[in-house]
């Protein structure tokens, strides 16, 4: 989902830091995936394709040639999946990203690196800062911060300039639910506003940090263009977001698109989400992110309101 909105940003821009250190125009974008996009895909003569499973070595070796200045690595199982699965959630997120590495590794380039990362690295903390230690308590945040790790150390030794933003909860995400834990704070906004019921696995007074798509895109371009000096040895940026309750999401749901909306959505907790949930912080503030021009939603009603404008054509199915 986010890899998608990524490409279509990068050709309306045109142009992205090379390794000029200045911007460059865009010649070639390869899009690389395991299943075909339930989405239309850009219609584009600099893009090119591809339906094949990082887990395959020959995969990333194939696609990452000497002409690549640039990865964005997005490929995952999500975290309630990864929970569910000890063995995928490590042969997807661990062996397959240094499956990526290690061709970027072998280029006689020294590509860009961009690794998606999630505050699930964080765990037992409600409020996060810069130097707040790893402590992850999934399966998920530990393999996201041991690619973490993996980024610091192959920069650090040259083999590529690599960065990871760490993301908060993507809200609202189009489409279908997905194993993510965090998928129901997307959920009871958008099936509620396409008209369908929706169960809520969660207390009212549960707090998330949340990001919309329009910021998280944004973000991956900045992380990419920062300057490597800056971040020094440290590749990891906290991406801040918001935290509403989903109490007052469901308030600002009501405001937008009124009761009959709201009252789509139905309340059945569900003890592991709420673990889950409760294993991430709830706040965050990272300076670093700031610094780089990171910027966070202004609120839960702007995320509402730019999913209707973005996804819906500004239409509320009542």
């Amino acid at each position: 989902m986010l890899g998608r909105r990524l490409a279509k940003r990068l050709l309306s821009n045109d142009e992205l830091i090379g390794p000029s250190g200045n911007k460059e125009p865009l010649e070639n974008l390869t899009l690389v995936d395991s299943y075909k996009s339930a989405e239309s895909l850009p219609s584009d003569p600099r893009v090119v394709i591809i339906n094949a499973n990082i887990c395959d070595n020959s995969v990333a070796t194939k696609v990452i040639d000497d002409d690549v200045d640039t990865v964005f690595h997005f490929a995952a199982v999500v975290s309630g999946g990864a929970e569910a699965d000890f063995n995928l959630g490590y042969q997807v997120n661990l062996s397959g990203a240094r499956n990526v590495f290690e061709a970027c590794r072998a280029s006689t380039k020294v590509p860009r690196v961009v690794f998606t990362s999630s505050l699930a690295v964080y765990g037992g903390y409600r409020d996060i800062d810069d130097e707040t230690p790893l402590t992850p308590q999934t399966s998920y945040g530990a393999q996201k911060a041991i690619g973490e790790l993996m980024i610091n150390d192959y920069s650090r030794k040259g083999f590529f300039d690599g960065r990871s933003l760490r993301l908060p909860t993507i809200v609202v995400r189009p489409g279908k639910p997905n194993r993510a834990a965090s998928g129901f704070a997307s959920s009871i906004i958008r099936e509620p506003l396409q008209g369908d019921p929706i169960n809520c696995p969660v207390t009212a007074d549960t707090r998330m940090l949340v990001l919309s798509p329009r910021r998280a895109v944004q973000a991956f371009i900045d992380v990419h263009n920062a300057d490597a000096h800056k971040l020094g040895l440290r590749r990891g940026v906290m991406m801040n977001g918001i935290s509403p309750s989903i109490g007052e999401m469901i308030e600002a749901l009501k405001e937008i698109a009124g009761n009959k909306v709201v009252d789509r959505i139905s309340w059945n907790p569900d003890e592991e989400v709420q673990w889950m949930v409760d294993s991430w912080p709830w706040f965050a503030n990272g300076n670093r992110g700031h610094s780089l021009g990171f910027k966070p939603d202004d609120s839960i009603h702007e995320v509402i309101q730019n999913f209707i404008d973005d996804e819906l054509e500004g239409q509320v199915r009542n």
